[in-house]
C-alpha cells in the first residue's frame, strides 16, 4: 500500500470546523510536504480550484501548479500528483509546464485530470463551463495532446476543441513512457474515458467491499481494450485514537452540520453539477471527498485492519485528510504506517 494525502490548499477540509490550525500557505504547506516524506508517505494529491469551496468563495486557497513547481524544488522523494482541469489549461501549454516541473522534480509529477464541475467559479474567472458529457468531450481530446507533446515532436491534432500544427515541446518529461494520469469519475461517460486513456483510477471514499466492485468495473473494461492494469487509489478521512470512544468523540465534533456553513451554497452547486452512483447525505458535506465513508476512525488496530481490507479489495493508494494535518499525519504514520511495515517486514 502507498500512503497519499490531500495538500491542505484550502487550510482544512471540514465544513463545520472554522479554523482548523493550517493556513493556506506556502510556509505551512511546504513545510509539511517536507516532513511527510520522512514519515512514510509517498505521494500528495495538489488540488486545483481557484475559489475555496471548503471554507468559502471568499476564503484563500492556493495555487495548485505554482505550489507544485515550488514543492518540487524542496522536497527528494514526494510524488506530486497535481490537479488538472482542461477548460482552465490548453493542452500543449500545460504538457509543457508539467514536463518541466517534472523535470525539477527528477520525475516526480503526475497528474489529476479533473473535468470541472463549480459552474460559479468558472462564470467568475471568465472560463467557459461545458455540460457534462461535452466537459468529458473536451477532456479526451486534451488528454491526447498531451500525451501526444510528452512523446513526440513535429506531431499536428485537429479536433472539435483543440488543435495543434507542427508541435515540438522540449524538454520531454523524466517519466517514462510519461507522467502518471490519474482521474476519478462515477457516470458511465467518465468511466469509459478513463479506462480507456488513464492510467490510473481515484475514487471517492466508500467501504472496501464497493471499492472492490468499482476496481472490478474499472478492470474488465481495460481488460477488454487489451490494456494493461490500471492504479486504483481511494479517498479517506482518517481519525486514529488510543480508543474507540475517543475516536467517536472526534466524529461527533467534526460532523456537527451547521447548514449555514459557508461552503455549504458550494457544496450544492457541486452536487448539481456531478452524475452520483449514490446519494450523498448531509454528513458527506461535513468532510469533502466523502472521506468517512471509508471507515478509517478508530483506534491504531482497528484504522490498520480496515487498511488491510482496502489492501485485500485491490486499491494501491490511499489518499487521506486529517485535521490538524501535521499533527494527525504524525500520528497516523506513528501508529498505522510503521507497524504494518515493521509486520510486513519492510
Amino acid at each position: 500500500m502507498r500512503y497519499g494525502y490531500w495538500l491542505p490548499i484550502f487550510g482544512g477540509w471540514l465544513r463545520n470546523v472554522e479554523d482548523e490550525k493550517m493556513q493556506p500557505t506556502w510556509d505551512y504547506v511546504s513545510r509539511l510536504a517536507r516532513r511527510s516524506e520522512k514519515i512514510g508517505f509517498d505521494i500528495t494529491l495538489i488540488a486545483e480550484l481557484n475559489l475555496n469551496d471548503i471554507k468559502g468563495v471568499d476564503a484563500p486557497s492556493l495555487d495548485a501548479w505554482s505550489t507544485a513547481a515550488a514543492l518540487a524544488a524542496v522536497t527528494e522523494t514526494l510524488e506530486l500528483m497535481v490537479a488538472v482541469r482542461p477548460t482552465f489549461h490548453i493542452p500543449a501549454l500545460l504538457a509543457k509546464q508539467a514536463a518541466n516541473i517534472d523535470q525539477i522534480s527528477g520525475g516526480r509529477v503526475s497528474l489529476n485530470v479533473v473535468s470541472s464541475w463549480w459552474a460559479e467559479e468558472a462564470k467568475k474567472y471568465g472560463v467557459h463551463f461545458d455540460q457534462h458529457d461535452d466537459r468529458y468531450a473536451r477532456t479526451s481530446e486534451w488528454l491526447d495532446v498531451v500525451d501526444k507533446a510528452w512523446k513526440e515532436d513535429h506531431f499536428s491534432y485537429a479536433g472539435k476543441y483543440y488543435s495543434v500544427q507542427d508541435l515540438v515541446m522540449q524538454p520531454k518529461p523524466v517519466s517514462k513512457p510519461r507522467p502518471t494520469i490519474y482521474a476519478g469519475g462515477e457516470s458511465e461517460t467518465a468511466k469509459e474515458l478513463i479506462s480507456q486513456k488513464c492510467d490510473a483510477y481515484v475514487m471517492h471514499g466508500d467501504s472496501p467491499e464497493r471499492v472492490a466492485v468499482k476496481i472490478r468495473d474499472l478492470s474488465e473494461r481495460r481488460e477488454r481494450k487489451g490494456l494493461p492494469r490500471m492504479i486504483f487509489g481511494v479517498a479517506g478521512y482518517s481519525i486514529v485514537r488510543e480508543t474507540e470512544q475517543e475516536a467517536q468523540q472526534e466524529l461527533a465534533r467534526i460532523t456537527d452540520v451547521k447548514q449555514n456553513a459557508a461552503g455549504y451554497q458550494n457544496y450544492q452547486d457541486w452536487l448539481a453539477n456531478t452524475q452520483l452512483e449514490q446519494r450523498v447525505s448531509l454528513e458527506d458535506y461535513s468532510v469533502s471527498n466523502r472521506g468517512l465513508r471509508s471507515g478509517l476512525v478508530g483506534t491504531p488496530q482497528q484504522v490498520a485492519d480496515r487498511v488491510g481490507e482496502f489492501e485485500d479489495a485491490g486499491v494501491d493508494l490511499l489518499l487521506l485528510q486529517f485535521s490538524p494535518q501535521m499533527e494527525e499525519m504524525e500520528r497516523f504514520a506513528d501508529s498505522v504506517i510503521q507497524p504494518r511495515a515493521t509486520a510486513s517486514g519492510f
